[in-house]
């Protein structure tokens, strides 16, 4: 008698990934050491799983529109008896445009902070994804005492300042630029930016107060029309530290 069975035929099987290695070996009776190397596989295989879903999801963050204005105005008169003003992005305003839109592709962000003997204060921004995988960006400063801050004071003022910039560096964002008079600020180039860096240096400068001197976030906002004049703070900043030197 002829058989006239329909044979179908075998369903494709799935990707193979380290868990259905894991199943399988299971079913097959696998020994403990067996398993444990292919439960090491499979910690390697999500963590670069991870990982891709975070380089998807930064992409994805990065090609937003994204604007973060300047909402607080600082004015104050230093300790030397000079008048400091600057416009800047408070955390909140900050925290504010970019929490939707994080967690829109499934990023969030925490802070630690750290502070050290001789005052100095680290702060650490983790931007992580709902995957697990995270990265991370450290800046470190000294006490803000300008504005006659007491010493609590001082040091918040520092650890709101590095949770800002560290937020706004690890997401690549960038806050809102002001125009000059004329509408077009011409900035200063590559040469002048690293000479004014290695000065910073060289002087030991405090680069916060700087950058308030000068109305900047960044050493790249610099305009091109107040670089004679930060070198000129700087040299001055030099001259008093060999003052210092000889008392």
């Amino acid at each position: 008698m002829t058989d006239t069975r329909i044979v179908k035929p075998e369903e494709p099987r799935g990707e193979i990934t380290p868990m259905t290695m894991i199943q399988m070996a299971i079913e097959q009776g696998a020994d403990l050491d067996k398993l444990s190397a292919l439960m090491d596989l499979q910690e390697r295989w999500d963590a670069k799983e991870a990982r891709k879903a975070f380089i998807v999801a930064k992409a994805k963050f990065a090609a937003e529109e994204i604007t973060v204005g300047k909402n607080k105005h600082v004015g104050f008169e230093s300790k030397r008896g000079a008048d400091t003003s600057y416009m800047h992005a408070t955390l909140d305003n900050v925290t504010k445009t970019l929490m939707p839109i994080l967690s829109k592709y499934g990023l969030s962000y925490s802070w630690e902070t750290e502070q050290f003997e001789g005052g100095m204060i680290r702060v650490t921004c983790i931007l992580t994804h709902e995957q697990g995988h995270s990265e991370r960006v450290a800046l470190q400063g000294g006490a803000d005492q300008s504005g006659n801050k007491n010493n609590i004071q001082a040091v918040g003022s520092t650890v709101t300042y590095l949770q800002r910039y560290t937020l706004l560096a690890i997401t690549g964002t960038a806050t809102q630029e002001q125009d000059d008079d004329a509408g077009v600020v011409s900035l200063i180039s590559e040469d002048q930016k690293s000479k004014i860096i290695d000065l910073i240096k060289e002087v030991r400068a405090d680069e916060r107060r700087f950058f308030n001197l000068f109305d900047v976030e960044y050493i790249d906002q610099l305009p091109a029309a107040k670089f004679d004049k930060a070198v000129k703070a700087l040299e001055q900043k030099r001259a008093q530290n060999n003052k210092e030197a000889e008392k």
